[in-house]
């Protein structure tokens, strides 16, 4: 399963990995870069591959709009995407004060990312409702029948 952390450098890791490239550069040594244009472009194959998709979104920020930007990218791109068909995000944050990116999952209906028939904002801490929405979707075993998606095969 491929995974993608859109805004990485935007932290202590970051950092270091802007030491490491300035470092083994000085050195003349390959070096490790994280390709974030790469990254979205990759996702938004997935979403194209994919067809009917959904959001779980724990937090907002960066990866939210990432995640949800990618029926706009497609649609860019020339491709027809359908608007994420579900979509659930879990924060604390308050759109009132723009904590929230100042964007509720109906606000982004409105550009195009998800449909509003099934989603829901919660409004809850994750470390409490992640765990206890983690065992429902296990124990209800839809999980079972479904085909296996190898999505890092769209790269390799």
């Amino acid at each position: 399963m491929p995974i993608f952390c859109p805004a990485f450098v935007d932290s202590s890791a970051g950092f270091g990995l802007v030491k490491h490239q300035k470092e083994r550069a000085a050195a003349k040594q390959p070096y490790m870069m994280i390709d974030a244009v790469a990254d979205f472009r990759e996702l938004t194959d997935i979403k194209i591959a994919a067809g009917v998709t959904g959001l779980f979104m724990v937090g907002g920020g960066v990866p939210k709009n990432f995640a949800q930007d990618t029926v706009v990218c497609a649609e860019i791109l020339g491709v027809e995407a359908e608007m994420h068909r579900y979509a659930v995000q879990i924060t604390v944050a308050d759109v009132r004060d723009g904590a929230c990116s100042s964007s509720t999952l109906k606000e982004a209906a409105s550009w195009g990312k998800v449909q509003t028939t099934h989603e829901q904002m919660v409004f809850a801490e994750a470390t409490t409702v992640v765990p206890l929405i983690a065992s429902d979707a296990y124990h209800r075993g839809a999980w079972r029948g479904r085909e296996k998606r190898r999505w890092a095969n769209l790269f390799a």
